[in-house]
């Protein structure tokens, strides 16, 4: 074999070895983490846009629910810093970081039927485009917005109006709006950790929390409450985002299979929630034969959406024009997404 030979076989076996080197640089492993346990809602999801990227990337996607890296603002902030590349919370808990994000806990803005819902997040103006912006200041991706169900009281006493709820501690999570309705409620709102609530209710430290009915069985928080009521006050609503400045460090095509994948896990945990909540409540009830589960009536409701103007007009007032003009657009959007 002359040198020239040798050569340019070396050469050929440099420019394999770059074009190895080059493809294995480019498939990456990319950290999720979601506020809840993988068989829960946001799990569900998280696992069909696992499936999706993996399936049309070579990407992979590392999972990691509640608890194993810390609490709803441990994953935030590890997100903004990059340490995650997607992160899926609630915006109870963004509702600090954005004000206007609080806008989804005024109290019977949102409807309960889970098909107008649907609708509603799709297409949304309010939360595809101008939420998009606000997430944007914040160095994070909205990519996807979608319902998990409507929310229920739980409590140890009973609940049939307002004075019901006088003096009872009420777990929230740490959003100022949703310390203002509970309130107008009537409560006493107090802020908890997740991580805190089961604890402090088998102890009396609070004696009531809200949250969607899937929620209530898989974490067990019947075993220490007695009532389940349904005022059909909120629907409990959650977002997918991405690191910004890792999102936009990736080619066009990888952005679209990201894109496609929250596309495809929003459809998908739509039809998986249509018969979710009966389901589960079938479970408690199961479970714990003696838990009551009230759904208010309308003269029942009464009061509770008297305070819902009082909570509006507050969100208003924390937020300003920009929230405002949020609120004015999600109930257009309301309007049009109605059938």
């Amino acid at each position: 074999m002359n040198n020239f030979t040798k050569r340019t076989l070396g050469a050929l076996a440099g420019v394999s070895v770059l074009a190895m080197s080059f493809s294995a640089a480019q498939a990456a492993t990319w950290r999720y983490a979601f506020e809840e346990a993988l068989t829960d809602v946001q799990g569900v999801y998280a696992q069909k846009f696992k499936e999706e990227v993996e399936a049309n990337s070579d990407h992979e996607i590392q999972l990691f629910p509640f608890g194993t890296l810390g609490e709803s603002a441990d994953i935030m902030e590890q997100a903004q810093a990059g340490i995650l590349q997607f992160v899926n919370q609630s915006p109870g808990f963004t509702g600090a970081l954005i004000p206007e994000a609080q806008v989804f806990f005024v109290p019977y803005l949102l409807p309960t039927d889970q098909a107008h819902l649907a609708r509603f997040y799709k297409e949304s103006k309010a939360i595809n485009e101008d939420f998009e912006e606000l997430y944007a200041e914040q160095g994070l991706e909205l990519l996807s917005m979608y319902p998990e169900g409507e929310v229920a009281m739980t409590t140890k006493d009973p609940v049939k109006t307002c004075e019901d709820l006088n003096e009872v501690k009420f777990r929230v999570m740490t959003n100022p709006l949703l310390v203002e309705s509970y309130k107008a409620f009537g409560a006493t709102p107090t802020p908890l950790p997740w991580g805190e609530v089961y604890g402090g209710l088998q102890t009396n430290i609070i004696q009531g929390q809200e949250n969607p009915t899937f929620f209530l069985y898989s974490t067990k928080i019947y075993e220490v409450t007695d009532h389940i009521t349904y005022a059909g006050h909120n629907n409990f609503t959650t977002a997918l985002m991405a690191n910004q400045d890792f999102y936009n460090s990736l080619s066009e095509e990888e952005q679209q299979v990201i894109e496609d994948a929250a596309d495809a896990a929003y459809d998908h945990i739509v039809e998986y929630q249509k018969s979710l909540a009966d389901e589960e409540l079938a479970k408690i009830k199961e479970a714990k034969p003696e838990m009551t589960v009230t759904v208010l009536s309308e003269e029942e409701r009464a009061c509770f959406k008297e305070a819902a103007a009082d909570v509006e007009a507050k969100f208003i007032e924390m937020t300003g024009e920009s929230g405002k003009a949020i609120l004015e657009q999600m109930k257009e959007d309301l309007a049009a997404t109605a059938e």
